[in-house]
């Protein structure tokens, strides 16, 4: 599996690219700009899922694009996701005039430690870290593990926006420095 990332236009968000060995598929942790991350990806891929750090708008303001390119595409998010995927104030978006109301058949509801099949011999375990959003997970796949905003090395997590806590956000990060052992840590930001 091949891992690589974009710095997205908005906040300096990151979209993560995990390719299969052969380069047919790919799927995404978080989607922002979705032109420069089909750059990277060959006419022949197909992005068969995408896994949400998070449903704040600078982490899934790509997913109408990316949906309409690819219809079967699934979209990777828990409970609270559902609300705020479909909400463009839980989701932020509407305060960035660009209001993005997502939800459908293609939205599947995780849980934590719930495995999620990538390619053949590959999975990401489901990690819930609530405190930065309601929506936060973290994903591990193999010796990676994507933070999103739950957890960026050096810097203190965010818990001012709406759905934001403080106690929850030092639960969590207790608990993806105990994950982030011997793991490289890929974090929702540069």
């Amino acid at each position: 599996m091949k891992v690589e990332y974009i710095v997205n236009q908005v906040f300096t968000s990151r979209s993560y690219i995990l390719s299969s060995d052969d380069g047919k598929s790919a799927w995404l942790v978080d989607v922002g700009d979705t032109d420069r991350i089909l750059e990277r990806l060959s006419p022949e891929t197909r992005v068969a899922g995408v896994l949400l750090t998070h449903v704040h708008y600078d982490h899934i303001y790509g997913l109408p694009s990316l949906s309409f390119r690819f219809p079967d595409c699934k979209v990777f998010t828990n409970e609270a996701g559902l609300s705020c995927l479909i909400d463009t104030r839980l989701n932020m978006s509407r305060y960035h005039d660009d209001p993005i109301a997502y939800g459908g058949d293609n939205v599947v509801v995780v849980k934590d430690r719930d495995r999620i099949r990538l390619f053949d011999d590959v999975f990401a375990t489901v990690y819930e870290t609530p405190g930065h959003h309601p929506t936060s997970l973290c994903f591990r796949v193999g010796d990676r593990l994507f933070t999103g905003d739950a957890y960026i090395p050096g810097v203190k997590v965010v818990t001012t926006l709406p759905g934001g806590d403080k106690i929850l956000a030092k639960e969590s990060l207790e608990r993806i420095k105990v994950l982030a052992e011997g793991l490289a840590v890929l974090p929702g930001h540069d």
